[in-house]
């Protein structure tokens, strides 16, 4: 299989709204680039985008430019796609769930779709969290850690049930990106139709 960079504008079924292309060379990542994505797929979701812009600077722990995340499955085939770390499973309940044309490979390549995958699947999970919660985590901190440890796992720490030290380390570094969250959030805008950079798979 070999791949190169092309254009290819984005379906509606997938991620109309704008995102930066990805450079040719990796180089610095920032969640707040994204913040335009941020607003519009957390109001399509449902859900808080300070909740997704903080997800996303939970998630930006490895370096996401397509070539290097290309290189990483390839020595790790089960690895996760995309700003938002995705699983291949997790982003097939998605697609099915809201009819999306895409592939869990346009994560990599395709920054919108990821944002907008991340925040349906938060949207999915506020709806089977329990109307009745512990009070040691915000709704909000609840639906970070089901996108983390899943929503099983969400639903038993909603009831109370203790967090183990993964969970607890994710929770612990969302609440220390949630005012940088609010801060990027404060020049984000809602944006139009683009163009995103895929690659041509032979």
């Amino acid at each position: 299989m070999t791949e190169g960079p092309t254009d290819h504008v984005a379906g509606k079924a997938c991620a109309p709204a704008e995102a930066p292309k990805p450079s040719l060379r990796p180089g610095k990542y920032d969640p707040a680039d994204y913040a335009g994505c941020v607003l519009t797929y957390a109001a399509e979701a449902g859900i808080s985008p300070t909740l997704l812009m903080a997800i996303l600077h939970n998630e930006a722990y490895k370096p996401h430019h397509p070539l290097l995340e290309w290189l990483w499955q390839r020595w790790k085939p089960k690895a996760s796609f995309g700003l938002g770390n995705m699983h291949e499973a997790t982003f097939e309940q998605v697609r099915r769930a809201h009819g999306l044309s895409c592939r869990w490979k346009d994560l990599r390549d395709d920054p919108a779709l990821a944002i907008r995958a991340a925040a349906l699947h938060l949207g999915d999970l506020q709806r089977g969290l329990p109307a009745r919660t512990t009070r040691s985590c915000t709704r909000d901190e609840l639906l970070a850690l089901g996108y983390n440890a899943g929503e099983r796992n969400m639903r038993l720490f909603a009831q109370g049930f203790p967090a183990g030290p993964m969970a607890r380390s994710y929770l612990r570094r969302l609440r220390e990106n949630w005012r940088r969250a609010e801060q990027d959030l404060q020049c984000g805008t809602f944006e139009q139709p683009t163009t995103v950079v895929r690659p041509v798979e032979q």
